[in-house]
């Protein structure tokens, strides 16, 4: 009996170990947060960036980051986030494809637990925890007046950006908040707009190519929303013969449209330091899955709530600042820019 006994209490020894080696095991995998980023299309430059910025970011806080990327495919980006709740993560950082459709995953997300941060452009009508992005309002505001600064007067046309992105519609807000009193005075005239399904270059090429068309080439100005569709905005306006002629507005400071301010073909874009929106946000999504309180700078209505907001101030970059902004942040380097010489 007392052997039995002295078998029974080393097996419940050694079962207390094993619990007690299982229970440290999770104590430390819950220590390292698990992060999703859900991107809606990493085709564009911008979004390669600012995954690299991010990872880089939250790996560095202890964080395992899972990066999916459903190139601008609504059904896919929405699959996605399944597989990403289906995985377990602590928080979901989502760049949206269409802001008015992830409501219902999003309601998953947060049954199972999930912290659920909007990334650049504000979700609507779902019950996100943070967002974080850039003042899309003021970056509106200097897209209009870079091109104000650069042709005061005559007929504008306003190329916006995906009809599915919230961003575009406060973009919109932003260039009309400085246009308006050139338009009642009468220096300004709209002869034309339409948003870009998807931001694509392509589709802004054909629109353009249309205004140009419709209005005999009597354009002096171009708001474009972001620097894809800058870029096919000029090469509508090459086609012409009116490259550089024609102010070009733009966001985002792509290479492609650093250089085309540099060669005078784009009037400016807006330099949003993307190492700081991204950093910002991973610290913000470990922060979350740690339950601690971050801190925000404000709150946005997206319709069902108002979310806690951290908004960013943004640049007006024109040729004269290359140097000392996306150069002397190490964003591209000269050679980049200028090329070898």
């Amino acid at each position: 009996m007392k052997r039995l006994f002295a078998r029974v209490l080393l097996a419940l020894v050694a079962t207390g170990l094993a619990v007690a080696a299982l229970t440290a095991c999770s104590g430390k995998a819950s220590d390292q947060p698990k992060i999703g980023f859900s991107i809606d299309d990493m085709r564009l430059e911008r979004w390669t960036r600012d995954r690299d910025y991010f990872v880089a970011a939250a790996e560095k806080l202890g964080a395992k980051v899972y990066v999916q990327s459903a190139d601008g495919n609504e059904q896919r980006q929405v699959q996605q986030l399944e597989n990403l709740i289906s995985r377990g993560v602590n928080v979901l950082v989502i760049v949206p494809f269409n802001s008015k459709v992830l409501d219902n995953v999003i309601a998953e997300a947060k049954r199972n637990g999930i912290k659920v941060i909007s990334y650049d452009r504000l979700i609507l009508g779902a019950d996100v925890d943070a967002y974080i992005s850039f003042d899309n309002e003021k970056v509106g505001e200097l897209q209009a007046q870079g091109v104000l600064d650069a042709v005061p007067k005559g007929n504008y046309f306003l190329l916006g950006g995906s009809p599915t992105d919230n961003n575009a519609k406060i973009l919109r807000e932003g260039q009309l908040k400085v246009l308006q009193p050139a338009i009642d005075r009468g220096d300004v005239k709209i002869v034309g707009q339409q948003w870009t399904p998807e931001w694509d270059a392509s589709k802004a090429l054909r629109i353009v190519e249309d205004a140009l068309t419709a209005n005999h080439n009597d354009i002096q100005g171009i708001v474009a929303s972001n620097d894809a569709t800058a870029g096919g905005a000029i090469q509508a306006l090459a086609a012409q013969q009116l490259a550089g002629k024609v102010a070009v507005s733009g966001q985002d400071a792509d290479l492609a449209g650093v250089r085309r301010v540099v060669d005078g073909t784009q009037a400016m874009t807006v330099y949003k330091p993307l190492k700081t929106i991204a950093t910002t946000a991973a610290e913000l999504a470990v922060k979350l899955a740690k339950g601690e309180a971050p801190t925000y700078t404000g709150k946005m209505n997206n319709g069902k709530k108002d979310v806690d907001s951290v908004l960013l101030q943004p640049t007006l970059l024109t040729k004269d600042k290359v140097d000392d902004t996306v150069i002397k942040d190490g964003f591209y380097t000269r050679e980049q820019i200028y090329g070898a010489k």
